[in-house]
């Protein structure tokens, strides 16, 4: 019955997680966010987890980029067992740690091992100590040369980390693993300081609060360059799940109220009506390319990247120069990057519920 389940699951992913089922295949990401328990009690779910502990580093933190669910061969295993020790290359990056601790969580709760929860509490410490004393974290820790220093909004990764410590440090067991209290104490502190850097690298622009860029500088906590097409500008995309934290939280204080209250302005400025992303057929065999259309009945979109003294919308290719259309950027860039988000539109759904209640 259980492998049934598991093999329904898989037929489920494969056919639902996207609009292209031919194209569809299970990520990590996919399994380990899996709201079906069941899984977590087959033998599946226990051999992933046996891979996951394998490629937690000594130091707590994971590599990104992993497709845990991967059968390994002995001498891969093996290889896994050497870099115990190296800490280089665990990161937050694309989900990863946060990932692997969600799923470790998941199985614990339907098979208690209590490697399980050792390597949880590993990735909580791991989490705690990357942290910088400002509240922010970077990319990658132990620390990476380069761009991986800024404190990182990309994707999500610092937003990921609160997020996992606001539910260990509200008690609301949706991670099964019971954290000692004084781990929890260190938890409570570690989330304060992160929203503290939050509120203090929101952008004023002339004056005003804006949002926030997909990076910022360790130092002087200003927008900060990323990869050569990711310049200094105003996110989007990373400033809905930030903004989306900030209404998360209980109680809050005038600092995380204002932050809300100016970042949702700010969206409600931003935002682009009349147009869609469509992909479209080039001629050239199977070739595609994404082009704006005018689409004046469509739900409104954000750029993804904005100018700091202005908000207008940019697009850059590898070459690091500024362009303001899709279609002035080369076609890897333009079909191999989400130049336009809907995120926010989560943000403005919630908002009035939010104010109603925080700001009477």
């Amino acid at each position: 019955m259980k492998n049934f389940r598991a093999i329904l699951w898989v037929f489920i992913v494969i056919m639902s997680s996207s609009i292209n089922a031919q194209d569809k295949k299970i990520t990590w990401k996919n399994i380990a966010e899996n709201k079906d328990e069941s899984f977590f009690e087959t033998p599946e779910a226990k051999n992933i987890a046996e891979n996951v502990l394998l490629y937690q580093r000594d130091i707590g933190g994971w590599p990104k980029n992993i497709e845990m669910q991967k059968d390994l061969s002995t001498s891969e295993k093996q290889n896994l067992v050497k870099l115990k020790s190296d800490p280089k290359g665990c990161t937050t990056d694309n989900g990863a740690t946060c990932q692997e601790m969600l799923f470790l969580s998941k199985v614990y709760k339907k098979q208690p091992d209590e490697r399980y929860k050792i390597a949880f509490l590993k990735g909580v410490m791991y989490l705690i100590t990357a942290q910088y004393k400002n509240g922010g974290w970077p990319q990658f820790f132990p620390l990476k040369e380069g761009y991986y220093t800024n404190i990182t909004y990309n994707d999500n990764s610092m937003v990921n980390i609160l997020n996992l410590f606001k539910e260990i440090k509200d008690k609301t067991e949706f991670y099964s693993i019971q954290v000692p209290e004084e781990i929890v104490k260190m938890v409570d502190a570690s989330f304060n300081k992160g929203i503290d850097c939050i509120v203090k690298t929101q952008y004023r622009q002339n004056g005003t609060l804006t949002a926030w860029c997909a990076q910022h500088d360790r130092e002087t906590l200003e927008p900060a360059k990323a990869r050569a097409y990711e310049l200094p500008s105003l996110s989007g995309k990373e400033s809905a799940k930030i903004t989306l934290l900030l209404m998360s939280i209980k109680n809050p204080s005038k600092e995380v109220k204002n932050a809300v209250e100016t970042s949702v302005a700010w969206f409600e400025k931003t935002k682009i009506t009349g147009i869609k992303i469509e992909t479209i057929a080039t001629g050239k065999g199977d070739e595609k390319d994404r082009v704006v259309v005018e689409s004046p009945d469509s739900e409104p979109l954000w750029a993804r990247f904005m100018e700091l003294k202005d908000n207008k919308p940019f697009f850059c290719d590898r070459d690091g120069k500024k362009k303001y259309s899709l279609a002035e950027i080369g076609y890897e860039r333009r079909n191999g990057y989400a130049w336009y988000t809907n995120e926010p539109k989560e943000v403005l759904k919630k908002y009035e519920a939010w104010k109603k209640l925080y700001n009477n």
